[in-house]
């Protein structure tokens, strides 16, 4: 990896700079903003970032590292506060605190939701946001590398032909290598009655596929918002790029006419010191879906009764600001794994990481470039029967799911309710993923030597949960992250699903030829997961974020400034001059991991900036 030089900017000068456009937060989203309004040279571009630049860090930039930034400084390293769902745990969520976000650290995974996720977007009023909409910003993220034709055959996998940017920022790929039991992955779906889906970025993600990867193939590294859209634009002298600068406060002032309030700038601290610097056409809030909507409140926008409660003094009455949090609830299985397979496992070794990094070194193959790329988004129907799904949504306390014309969170759940109806055909309510090697946070198995494991992940998809991101009072102004799992209204709806829902995962495992390379299941046993209530326990005790939250800063769509906090051009309710561009403007979950929803978001977020101020795009 060569070395790499970035324009050097100070605190100070960064401050004293003229900018049309600022951009709170250079992660996946505002990186992708930024470099698209400067691409304009008329506009000068700022963008803050906390956390400091990644490039040339393995653990982010290899592949078969990913996972080791979580819980370094590279992570904001947030928790959530006692879930009582949970039977009163703490949940840890990472964050990306680095230049490209969560981007840098997750798990590469590259896929879109089935177009009726979107399509409910815009039927909430949120017009040019359904799945034709958005399309063609997926397309112009990406730059899709077409597999082989062997490899379509031996790994199924897709070409994609139309469906896929070939010009855009963010490198796509099929990785060359695959982990040993990816091999009898297809089949052993295929045997259950989920079939391979061949065309799973084309607006139906249902069945079995093998998962594309945010990898640039050439050099076998991580794409991500730092390499993908800064790194190519860094020497744009209308590009201005500042780490280590946590933003502190949106700086808002009444309008002329006093008629409202307008983003001005923000407030900021780099190494100590604090600093104030001015945009004068936008403020671009892409924070994130725990940190948009605390810089809101922070700045005055939130509910009043929040605000007052945190000693904020309230600009605008919004409660609907750090409200209608949904994140994927993930527990993960782990079974005892044919020892003979080379396993990931191995890289936990000193010995196994110095060969495999030898081994990349040399020709970029091996085991640092292997992902967990074998997955399934499997409809409800799969699972369980329409009568039971039936019995669960609809029996008592569940009728208060009825939707009414006059409450927005109530016409969202309708939607929601009825992506389990019949009906809903090409719906992927549950996500499997499997892999050799223990990917469980919640079982740390003994040494025993000789002995290999491996895990089926189940990531509900469409949670019934629904929770918040508020600040907190005190003088450094708290954050309480509550996503409220198994928990509130209809949080109890998503542990029964879920029970089903693994006792499929179990149906899978247990079927060929993927049981001719496990060798039983041991967390949970499988004695004890044949009780209703055991099984019940223990996904409460093991259930882990996935790293997905999203709708904190949700589009309002035909309700306005009831049902959300951006319209459906993401400019803030309440405030001129200020938008917000990231997950948590998504007003219902997708079921898909978000990182190429993300990159759309703000695509069309810079699309429609360049729009508003009049440049013919």
């Amino acid at each position: 990896m060569s070395s790499t030089t970035l324009p050097s900017v100070t605190a100070d000068g960064f401050a004293k700079t003229q900018f049309d456009f600022l951009i709170v937060g250079g992660g996946t989203a505002g990186l992708a903003v930024a470099a698209r309004l400067s691409e304009n040279p008329r506009f000068t571009v700022g963008v803050l970032e906390a956390g400091s630049s990644g490039f040339e860090d393995a653990a982010i930039d290899l592949p078969g590292l990913a996972g080791q930034a979580l819980g370094t400084e590279r992570d904001w390293g947030f928790e959530t506060v006692r879930q009582p769902g949970l039977g009163g745990r703490t949940v840890p969520w990472a964050r990306g605190k680095v230049l490209g976000g969560s981007s840098a650290l997750n798990f590469m995974t590259w896929n879109r939701a089935s177009r009726h996720d979107y399509d409910d977007w815009e039927e909430l009023g949120n017009l040019g946001w359904g799945w034709d909409s958005l399309l063609p910003f997926f397309k112009k993220s990406e730059s899709f590398f077409e597999p082989s034709s062997d490899a379509q055959t031996a790994a199924r996998v897709a070409s994609h032909t139309g469906l896929v940017g070939h010009d855009g920022p963010v490198k796509v790929s099929y990785p060359n290598e695959y982990s040993a039991s990816h091999g009898v992955w297809h089949k052993t779906l295929e045997s259950v009655g989920v079939k391979t889906n061949d065309s799973h970025l084309g607006g139906t993600n249902t069945g079995c596929w093998t998962s594309a990867c945010s990898v640039d193939p050439l050099t076998a590294n991580r794409s991500y918002g730092a390499t993908a859209y800064y790194l190519p634009n860094a020497s744009r002298p209308n590009l201005v790029v500042l780490t280590d600068a946590e933003v502190l406060e949106i700086l808002l002032a009444q309008g002329e006419d006093s008629s409202g309030w307008e983003a001005k700038g923000v407030r900021f601290a780099h190494r100590g010191a604090e600093f104030s610097a001015f945009a004068s056409r936008e403020i671009v809030l892409s924070a994130g879906s725990v940190q948009s909507p605390q810089l809101l409140e922070l700045s005055g926008v939130g509910g009043a009764a929040v605000l007052t409660a945190a000693g904020v003094s309230v600009k605008v009455d919004n409660p609907n600001v750090g409200e209608n949090l949904q994140d994927h609830l993930t527990t993960t299985s782990v079974f005892e794994a044919d020892p003979s397979l080379p396993n990931p496992d191995d890289l936990k070794t000193p010995e196994g990481l110095a060969a495999a990094q030898e081994e990349y070194i040399k020709s970029r193959t091996g085991p640092l470039t292997v992902l967990p790329v074998s997955m399934a988004y499997v409809p409800i129907s799969h699972v369980m029967s329409q009568e039971t799904t039936d019995t669960i949504l609809y029996s008592s306390p569940a009728a208060a799911l009825a939707s009414s014309p006059d409450d927005p969170a109530s016409q969202r759940d309708a939607l929601l309710r009825r992506r389990f109806s019949p009906k809903a055909k090409d719906v992927g309510h549950v996500e499997y993923v499997f892999d050799l090697g223990n990917w469980s946070p919640c079982f740390p198995p003994a040494p025993v030597e000789g002995k290999k494991y491996a895990s089926m992940l189940q990531i509900m998809q469409y949670p019934f949960s629904k929770g918040s991101v508020h600040i907190t009072s005190g003088p450094s102004k708290g954050l309480a992250i509550n996503p409220q799992y198994y928990a509130g209204a209809h949080g109890h709806l998503d542990l029964e699903i879920a029970l089903h829902c693994h006792r499929f995962a179990e149906k899978i495992c247990a079927a060929e030829p993927l049981a001719s390379i496990l060798r039983g299941q041991v967390h949970p046993l499988p004695s004890d997961s044949k009780d209703d209530e055991y099984l019940r326990a223990w996904l409460k005790k093991n259930l882990v974020t996935d790293w997905h939250p999203v709708g904190t800063c949700a589009m309002g769509g035909k309700a306005g400034a009831r049902g959300g906090v951006v319209d459906e051009r993401l400019r803030v309710y309440g405030v001129r001059g200020l938008r917000v561009a990231d997950a948590s403007i998504m007003p219902l979950q997708i079921s898909a991991h978000l990182q190429a929803t993300v990159y759309a978001i703000a695509e069309k977020a810079a699309s429609m900036i360049l729009e508003d101020v009049g440049v013919d795009i």
